[in-house]
C-alpha cells in the first residue's frame, strides 16, 4: 500500500512538472501577433480612459466627445436630476457640468463639462462609423458600474460584438433602441451612458440596456449599445439644446406572409402626411429607405428610428399595375414626429383614460396651501449656462448656436439698413409648361391698406398678384399666390424680414433647428442622385403671422442655400432654392439664380437680372 502511494505521488509530481514545462514553453513561444494584440489592447485602454466620465449625479457613466467638454450619456441617467451635474474623470477631479440636449425616445443625453481652468481642453474620444461594426469584433466597455470607482477611474470590460442592427422595443414610449449593437462585453447598473470602443480606440456606441437577472441586477451576457451613427444624426439638435423627437413615416407597414412574398415590406395603412402627398399608397412595396434595403418590418423600424423628426430622406417604392406590370419610383419624404401617431389615434384605438387625482384634504382656517414643487434649477457655475424654455432641454445653448450662425451669415452682407422698397427682376421659365416669362417681385414698405404694414406684389408674365402678409384677413388661398407656387409672394416677404431685421423680424419662433439634410436641385428629375445632392445644413426655424419657415445654411460658408415657407401645415411648403451667388457693388452676396418648387413640381426657374434694395 505504501509503495502504491509513493508511486502515485511520483506520477503526480511528474505530471505537474510536465504541465509547468509546457506552460513555460508556451509562454516562451507565444505568437508575436498575440503579444502585439495584447499590447495594442492595453494601448487602447490607456488612450481612451481619460475621456470616460463618471456621472456622479444620476449614478451613471458618460464619455467626452469634444475638447470643449461636450459628453454623451443616457437620458435615464440624468432624468429627474437638476440641469446642474457633477462628473468625475480619471484625473480624479470632480467637475461641474450642465445639461445641454435630451433624446427621451433614443435614451440619449448631451451634457457639457466645465473646465477648472478657462479654455483648457478636455481629452475626448474619436467617433467611429458604427455601420462598419461586425459580429465577432472585439469591444471594450468602460464606465462606473455599481459606483465602484470612488477615484473616478473607470472599470474596463472586454468582449465581443454579438449582434448588429438589433431592435429593442420601447418602454412606455421611451428607450426605443433601434439599429443597436448587441454585446457580450459585461455591462452592469452604473455602466449606463458609458462608452463602447472598438480596437482602434474609436467610440462605436453608448451602453444603455442589458438583459439582467431581475432579482440581483447582474449582467447576463446580453447588453445593448446605441450606435454612434444614430447619435450623429441627432447631434445638431442636441447641441442646440433641443428636446428631440424621433421620426415616423405616416404609414403602417407589414411583411408578406406568402412564400413568394418573404422579404417584402408593404404599406398597410396611411394617414395624412408628406408620404401620402408624395404618392405612396396602400399596398405599395417599400424597396429602400435612406439607402437601406427593406426586407422586414423590424428592419424598417430599425432604420426609421435612426432619424429626427423633420428630416427629408429618400424612399424607393414599387407599385403593381393593373396590366400586370409594375412601376418603381424614388421620392424625398419629410418625416413627421413620432408623437402625432399617438395623439391622433390613427388606428381608431380609444384614448387611455386618465386616472382622477385624489381631492386634497381641507386645510385649517388661515393656513396657506404649500406651493407645488417647481422644476429643479441649477446652482453654482452651471447656472450661467442654463435657461429654461418649454420645448427645450436648455435654451441657453440654442441661443448660442443661433447667434453663432447669424454672425457667420452676416459676413456675406449686412442688409439691416435696407428696410425700404425691394425689387428683384428676373427672366425664366414658369408653370407646368415652362413658358418663358419676365417675373418681377416687389415689396412696398408701408404700402398696405393701413399704411403701416408692407405690401408684396408680383408680376408674372403680365399678370399681377399682391398680398399683405401681416393682414389678419389675408388667409387661405391668397397666401399661396401665385397659384401653383405654394406662396412665393409670402416667401419673398419672409426673406426680407430675415435679411433686414434678423430675429426682431419674427414675432413668433426664431430658433436654431439643428442640422438637417438639404438637397440641391438636380436637372435630372427622372433619375435623381439624392446622396450626391445632399448637404447637411444648419437650420433656422422662424414663425411670423402663422407662417412657419425653415432656413437652410451651408455649413462651409454660411450662405443661404434655400428655405421652405409653409402657409398650411397640412400642405406642401413653397421651396426656394438659391445658387450662383454674386457680390453687388457694396459687397453683399445675392443669388443669381432662383428655383421655386411646390410639391413634386417645379414652379419656376429664374435668372436674376437685377436687385434693387432701398
Amino acid at each position: 500500500m505504501k509503495g502504491s502511494l509513493n508511486m502515485r505521488t511520483r506520477i503526480f509530481w511528474a505530471m505537474l512538472a510536465a504541465l509547468l514545462n509546457i506552460n513555460l514553453c508556451f509562454a516562451a513561444d507565444l505568437d508575436p501577433k498575440l503579444k502585439q494584440f495584447e499590447s495594442s489592447r492595453m494601448d487602447v485602454i490607456k488612450k481612451v480612459a481619460p475621456a470616460v466620465v463618471a456621472v456622479v449625479t444620476g449614478g451613471g457613466s458618460g464619455v467626452l466627445i469634444s475638447a470643449d467638454g461636450f459628453a454623451l450619456t443616457n437620458f435615464h441617467v440624468v432624468a429627474g436630476q437638476s440641469p446642474a451635474l457633477k462628473c468625475g474623470l480619471q484625473d480624479g477631479i470632480l467637475y461641474d457640468a450642465v445639461l445641454v440636449g435630451l433624446d427621451k425616445v433614443g435614451d440619449v443625453a448631451l451634457i457639457k463639462l466645465l473646465p477648472k481652468e478657462p479654455n483648457k481642453p478636455f481629452p475626448f474620444a474619436k467617433l467611429a462609423n458604427s455601420d462598419k461594426v461586425q459580429v465577432g469584433d472585439f469591444s471594450i466597455a468602460m464606465g462606473n458600474p455599481f459606483m465602484l470607482a470612488t477615484d473616478f477611474s473607470p472599470t474596463v470590460t472586454f468582449g465581443l460584438v454579438s449582434g448588429t442592427h438589433r431592435y429593442q422595443y420601447p418602454e412606455k414610449g421611451m428607450f426605443e433602441y433601434t439599429d443597436c449593437i448587441q454585446i457580450d462585453t459585461s455591462i452592469n447598473p452604473g455602466n449606463s451612458g458609458g462608452p463602447l470602443f472598438n480596437m482602434n480606440a474609436e467610440l462605436i456606441g453608448i451602453n444603455g440596456r442589458g438583459s439582467f437577472d431581475k432579482r440581483s441586477r447582474i449582467n447576463s451576457g446580453v447588453g445593448y449599445a446605441i450606435s454612434i451613427n444614430q447619435i450623429k444624426n441627432f447631434m445638431g439638435h442636441l447641441r442646440a439644446g433641443h428636446f428631440v423627437d424621433h421620426a415616423s413615416l405616416g404609414a403602417v407597414v407589414a411583411s408578406g406572409f406568402e412564400e413568394s412574398a418573404l422579404g417584402k415590406v408593404s404599406v398597410s395603412g396611411m394617414i395624412d402626411s408628406d408620404a401620402s402627398r408624395r404618392g405612396i399608397k396602400i399596398d405599395d412595396q417599400l424597396l429602400y429607405f435612406a439607402g437601406r434595403p427593406m426586407t422586414s418590418v423590424n428592419q424598417f423600424k430599425n432604420v426609421l428610428g435612426l432619424y429626427p423628426k423633420g428630416w427629408r430622406l429618400p424612399l424607393t417604392y414599387k407599385r403593381e399595375l393593373e396590366n400586370g406590370s409594375s412601376e418603381r419610383k424614388e421620392v424625398l419624404v419629410r418625416l413627421m414626429g413620432s408623437e402625432k401617431m399617438e395623439i391622433g389615434n390613427p388606428n381608431g384605438a380609444p384614448p387611455v383614460p386618465v386616472e382622477p387625482k385624489p381631492m386634497p384634504m381641507p386645510l385649517p382656517k388661515g393656513q396657506i396651501p404649500p406651493k407645488p414643487p417647481g422644476p429643479k434649477l441649477p446652482t453654482g457655475p452651471a447656472a450661467k449656462l442654463y435657461e429654461a424654455k418649454p420645448g427645450y432641454a436648455n435654451y441657453y445653448f440654442n441661443k448660442l448656436e443661433k447667434e453663432k450662425l447669424l454672425n457667420n451669415f452676416k459676413k456675406n452682407g449686412d442688409f439691416s439698413s435696407l428696410s425700404g422698397n425691394w425689387q428683384v427682376q428676373t427672366t425664366g421659365k414658369i408653370g407646368d409648361k415652362g413658358r418663358q416669362a419676365v417675373v418681377v417681385l416687389r415689396i412696398l414698405a408701408k404700402g398696405a391698406k393701413d399704411a403701416k404694414n408692407d405690401l408684396v406684389q408680383g408680376i408674372f408674365d403680365g399678370i399681377d398678384f399682391s398680398v399683405e402678409p401681416l393682414a389678419v384677413e389675408q388667409v387661405g388661398k391668397v397666401l399661396k399666390d401665385p397659384p401653383g407656387s405654394g406662396g412665393l409672394l409670402v416667401a419673398f416677404f419672409q426673406l426680407r424680414q430675415l435679411l433686414v431685421y434678423g430675429e426682431k423680424g419674427f414675432v413668433g419662433d426664431f430658433s436654431h433647428g439643428g442640422i438637417e439634410p438639404y438637397y440641391t436641385p438636380s436637372e435630372n428629375t427622372l433619375k435623381p442622385n439624392f446622396s450626391a445632392q445632399r448637404i447637411d445644413a444648419e437650420v433656422l426655424r422662424t414663425n411670423l403671422a402663422g407662417v412657419n419657415t425653415k432656413w437652410y445654411f451651408n455649413p462651409s460658408d454660411s450662405k443661404l442655400l434655400g428655405y421652405e415657407v409653409s402657409t398650411d401645415r397640412e400642405d406642401d411648403p413653397c421651396e426656394i432654392h438659391f445658387s450662383d451667388y454674386k457680390k453687388d457693388s457694396s459687397g453683399k452676396e445675392l443669388p443669381g439664380k432662383i428655383l421655386i418648387k411646390y410639391g413634386d413640381k417645379e414652379y419656376a426657374s429664374l435668372k436674376v437680372d437685377g436687385w434693387k434694395l432701398e
